[in-house]
């Protein structure tokens, strides 16, 4: 029997940030909750602007078990949606990795969960941000693009106060009795709330960027996506955002560096020169088309980026009327390849635990109970990867021995 009363009725949630993971909350509570009860008042908060400037990149969206993004999309009801703009045809496209001159090393095709149609797709990620937030907009809560929660304490009585900043610099306080920080990996709810609680390098960095093709891409990433391995430490991401830009990522195991180049804001022409030498270098044993791809490159949609990373939060006592989902709990890096399924997934675990349980404090421990570990799993798939992806000499040839083996092995099924 459905309970005739709620712990959230009456009160008011602030969710911090209507990315992937927030905007899946919201979507997802309004979609579980009781028909015959109040809804609570929610105020959605979020810097960027309703139709971001720059989404440039595309994603994996995951299906080959009940973890993956593709389930809670099923669960939200717009898998039709989402499945309408895949980068590849529906289960033609695949995971690839290749060796410096393009020969195949394996293929990959996940085998879908359940009902799914398909075990993974791409889709570029300004798709997958304007399903999801049309669905959330659906709900009972009011949305405020432009706006910033830049900062939350305590108080008192138990709630919470939310400082918020305008574009403009405007400042405004707000007081909630649920928070739901999903503001991404610089959260600045954590950092109010766990300021030691940063993100840590992973031993690599990343430089890459997005180059049009208005032909379509260049062969073989027109139909996959994937990586490319040199046995040298150095590895290449590609894959194709739409039918007309492919996104590129070159990587080394290297020490931290200062002269990042963030993926916001666009570089300058020498910067761009400079990153594209410098990738050019590096990735030199690389075969056409890496350089074609490479000098392609937007200035505006190039990055030189640390792979980042930090273990997923515990809630205890001390977070009570307070929970990270997405980013803000638990970043990864590139390399993890799973971000967005995380972010999917704790969005709707969330909503559907307080939907569910009977106290706050139940629905948090519920939630913990299925983020924590596969977070932690995330996090060690991703540190797998950067070494795996970098091997050199005797282990990058025992690692493709291997490759052999398990290509052998599925060609026979």
């Amino acid at each position: 029997m459905a309970p005739q009363t709620h712990f959230l009725e009456g009160k008011k949630i602030i969710v911090a940030g209507a990315g992937i993971a927030g905007s899946t909350f919201v979507a997802a509570l309004y979609k579980l909750w009781g028909p015959t009860l109040s809804f609570p008042e929610i105020a959605v908060f979020d810097r960027g602007l309703r139709e971001p400037k720059r989404e440039g990149y595309s994603l994996s969206l995951n299906g080959e078990n009940e973890h993956g993004g593709l389930i809670a999309l099923q669960q939200l009801g717009v898998l039709d949606d989402i499945l309408e703009h895949t980068v590849f045809p529906l289960n033609s496209g695949r995971f690839k990795m290749w060796d410096s001159k393009w020969n195949e090393l394996i293929s990959l095709q996940l085998k879908p969960f359940g009902t799914l149609p398909t075990g993974t797709m791409r889709i570029a990620r300004k798709d997958l941000r304007r399903i999801l937030t049309e669905k959330a907009e659906q709900a009972k809560a009011t949305f405020h693009w432009g706006f910033a929660c830049t900062a939350a304490e305590r108080l008192e009585n138990g709630r919470i106060k939310v400082t918020v900043a305008s574009q403009t610099g405007d400042t405004s306080v707000h007081e909630c009795d649920l928070l739901i920080a999903a503001d991404g990996v610089h959260s600045k709810i954590r950092g109010s709330f766990r300021p030691d609680d940063k993100t840590k390098y992973a031993g690599a960095i990343q430089m890459g960027g997005q180059g049009s093709f208005p032909n379509g891409p260049p062969s073989p990433l027109e139909q996959n996506w994937g990586m490319m391995l040199s046995g040298q430490g150095v590895s290449c991401f590609f894959s194709a955002v739409d039918k007309e830009n492919v996104v590129w990522g070159l990587s080394q195991r290297e020490p931290e560096r200062n002269d990042y180049y963030p993926r916001a804001g666009g570089l300058s022409a020498d910067q761009l020169a400079a990153l594209k030498k410098e990738a050019l270098s590096l990735g030199h044993m690389f075969a056409e088309p890496f350089r074609t791809i490479v000098e392609a490159t937007d200035a505006a949609r190039a990055f030189m980026v640390p792979a980042r990373d930090k273990e997923p939060i515990v809630h205890g006592a001390s977070l009570a009327g307070l929970v990270f989902i997405g980013d803000a709990n638990h970043a990864v890096s590139p390399f993890a390849g799973n971000g967005a399924n995380l972010a999917l997934k704790d969005g709707w675990d969330l909503a559907e635990a307080l939907c569910q349980a009977a106290s706050l404090n139940a629905a948090v421990a519920a939630y913990d109970k299925t983020s924590l570990p596969r977070a932690a799993e995330t996090l060690k798939m991703s540190h797998d990867r950067i070494s795996m992806v970098h091997l050199t000499g005797i282990k990058h040839k025992l690692f493709r021995a291997g490759l052999a083996t398990g290509r052998l092995f599925l060609s026979s099924k």
